[in-house]
């Protein structure tokens, strides 16, 4: 009877307790927007919890972490990776005056972005169009995909909508006429031209490749354009390297560019010759229980139910804190090593990262590779060469002939600068390019060659010959 009502008791308190560590392992894992959001949540649902402008004391801080601990040791028991991670240390403190001093706001906050849907709306806004056309041309930029093309056709449009086929032409030729030149295209061959018009190039012979001959550009043969149009194979290749200035997705410069736009959680920056590793707890709000409610609990008229139910939210909202507090703890321990092992991507840049794992940082940090995995998942740190989600650091790689080793990032960086570096009339083949590596110490297969190659966006060899 006692062992049946034990383990029933223990069932009870697993389903309560089970939650929370889901809830831990969630703030682990989301990326700093998200957590922002979780956390304005949870204040709302959660009344005993509140923002406070100012950085809680020692003293405060302790007594947060012995009150923490009796929880913590039940929760412990229930999940091994979940004590893994829970398991570091404690401590948890904002930066001193001196290092905000030294280096200036951590990031600056997000902007209001334009889109390319915006963007030609404020054009039609300020044009001569009116009217109907107005309408005509709402229709049309709504159907215009984030790079700049159109993705219904018009007679689509006519026949779903009842508006005339002439009317939709028309409006469509003045939203070509819109920045970013060569938008509201049907196709490549379109937009191109756009682009050759407004250049003044509509009786050129890049116009009439573009026109003519753009499935033979696409896979360059030259010779077959030359033979066809009457010119040289140099004429075509220089009509062609200008071609290839034009841009091919026109509406991309109004995406998003995560570089830009993302908030990091780690800045590394160098500071009196030495690496400094700041983590950005400006973004996230620090959180406190409402001293109100510990009044509450204190007054002896308060009734039992009243109680239990503050006791709950501010047990909840104490458990909340702490594993904030813990997230922000594991993404620096894990920073830490990333910078220690990766110092000469910090010094040189992506021909310099090495081959990492997270087995290899978790077993140094002490806490589970699940765990290593949830913490740096959309997760991105700032450095000297650019905004990096933080998996970047994370690659296999191979070990050279002198014992050095190289990350596949920078095996990829190595054949890149073999491609740029090349003969043009005699481009390298994959496998020239093994063999290359292979005289530098590096084995690699043909067919890794391959991968990375279109990984990087380059052309097999007889696609990349120039005439």
């Amino acid at each position: 009877m006692a062992n049946g009502m034990h383990m029933e008791t223990r069932m009870r308190q697993d389903q309560v307790l089970a939650p929370q560590l889901q809830q831990s392992l969630q703030i682990l894992q989301a990326p700093m927007l998200e957590l922002r959001n979780l956390m304005q949540q949870e204040m709302q649902s959660n009344p005993v919890l509140e923002e406070e402008l100012t950085e809680p004391t020692i003293e405060d801080k302790q007594q947060e972490h012995d009150e923490f601990q009796e929880e913590f040791e039940r929760l412990a028991k229930l999940d091994e990776e979940w004590r893994d991670y829970m398991s570091q240390s404690a401590s948890y403190s904002a930066r001193s005056q001196d290092e905000e001093e030294r280096r200036q706001f951590f990031f600056d906050s997000l902007v209001g972005h334009e889109t390319l849907q915006q963007h030609l709306m404020e054009q039609m806004n300020t044009g001569d169009l009116a009217g109907d056309d107005r309408t005509v041309a709402e229709l049309i930029i709504g159907n215009v995909d984030d790079v700049g093309f159109l993705q219904t056709s018009l007679d689509d449009m006519a026949a779903n909508t009842g508006l005339a086929l002439e009317d939709l032409e028309r409006v469509l030729g003045v939203i070509q006429t819109f920045h970013p030149v060569g938008v509201a295209s049907r196709d490549l061959r379109e937009c191109l031209l756009i682009q050759l018009k407004r250049l003044g190039k509509e009786h050129s012979l890049e116009y009439r490749i573009v026109d003519k001959h753009l499935d033979d550009l696409g896979k360059r043969r030259y010779p077959e354009i030359a033979r066809r149009l009457s010119v040289t194979v140099d004429q075509v290749q220089r009509g062609a390297n200008f071609i290839g200035t034009l841009d091919p997705k026109p509406g991309q410069i109004f995406t998003d560019d995560p570089n830009n736009y993302v908030l990091p959680d780690v800045a590394v920056e160098k500071i009196g010759g030495e690496w400094s590793i700041s983590l950005n707890n400006e973004q996230i709000p620090h959180l406190r229980i409402s001293n109100s409610y510990k009044d509450l609990m204190a007054q002896g008229d308060s009734k039992a139910d009243v109680k239990e139910y503050i006791r709950e939210k501010i047990r909840s909202g104490k458990f909340l804190i702490k594993s904030i507090h813990q997230r922000q703890q594991t993404i620096m321990n894990i920073s830490r090593q990333i910078v220690e092992r990766q110092l000469e991507f910090l010094e040189k840049g992506a021909s310099a990262l090495k081959p990492l794992t997270m087995v290899q940082i978790a077993d140094v940090v002490g806490v589970h590779e699940t765990t290593v995995s949830r913490a740096i998942s959309g997760k991105y740190m700032k450095t000297p060469h650019g905004v990096f989600d933080m998996k970047y650091f994370f690659t296999p790689g191979y070990q050279t002939a002198d014992g050095v080793s190289m990350s596949n990032t920078s095996v990829k960086e190595t054949i890149g600068d073999l491609v740029k570096t090349e003969n043009g009339k005699n481009p390298l083949s994959d496998k020239e390019i093994v063999e290359i590596l292979k005289d530098r110490g590096i084995p690699i297969a043909r067919r890794t060659v391959a991968k990375y190659r279109t990984e990087l966006g380059i052309l097999p060899s007889n696609m990349r010959k120039s005439y």
